[in-house]
């Protein structure tokens, strides 16, 4: 195990199990919560307010606008945004949360070690610095569409509400929505 947190550290990234102190307490409530995460810069701290801001990739200018405004009003109120760094208002929210001055962490469908989209690799490096980038897959781990709704119970399940900008009938944002009423 020492060689392995060794060779994740050389990348920058940490582990932390469920049996280790820090892990995140909101997703020990979940039934299916993950072993462990490997993450980037930090987690949410067991005082932090965090509230997940998603949305669709496709958004409208509108749809833009109402992201960046949550994600500065909940900035200038100490509120950490959890979102998917995806296109359109996941990362528009992360992106205005950070400029803001907030903090903000993004829960991921792959590894740590592979920025997903990967136009998005300085909002997850700046995501690293001032929140975290956080995820159930080990390095190495490609994005599939699998591992999607598995990623949005991660971000409802460390979030005290979800906010959702706009949608598609049947979308990711909504399926996060869902597994917050679930949860």
């Amino acid at each position: 195990a020492g060689e392995i947190r060794h060779k994740l550290t050389e990348k920058g990234i940490k582990f932390i199990s469920c049996m280790e102190k820090g892990y995140p307490e909101r997703l020990r409530a979940l039934e299916d919560y993950p072993y462990g995460l490997f993450y980037l810069g930090e987690l949410p701290s067991p005082r932090e307010r965090c509230v997940a801001v998603v949305g669709a990739r496709m958004c409208t200018n509108y749809g833009r606008s109402i992201a960046v405004e949550v994600a500065e009003v909940l900035s200038e109120h100490g509120i950490s945004i959890v979102s998917g760094m995806a296109y359109g208002i996941d990362g528009i929210a992360q992106a205005a949360c950070l400029k803001a001055g907030g903090r903000s962490y993004a829960v991921t469908g792959c590894g740590a070690d592979i920025c997903y989209p990967a136009d998005h690799r300085s909002l997850c490096r700046e995501l690293a610095q001032k929140g975290g980038v956080i995820t159930e897959y080990p390095p190495g781990t490609q994005p599939v569409p699998l591992h999607f709704p598995m990623r949005n119970r991660l971000i409802s399940g460390l979030s005290e509400c979800v906010i959702v900008v706009e949608a598609k009938k049947k979308s990711g944002s909504l399926i996060t929505a869902d597994l917050a009423l679930d949860q």
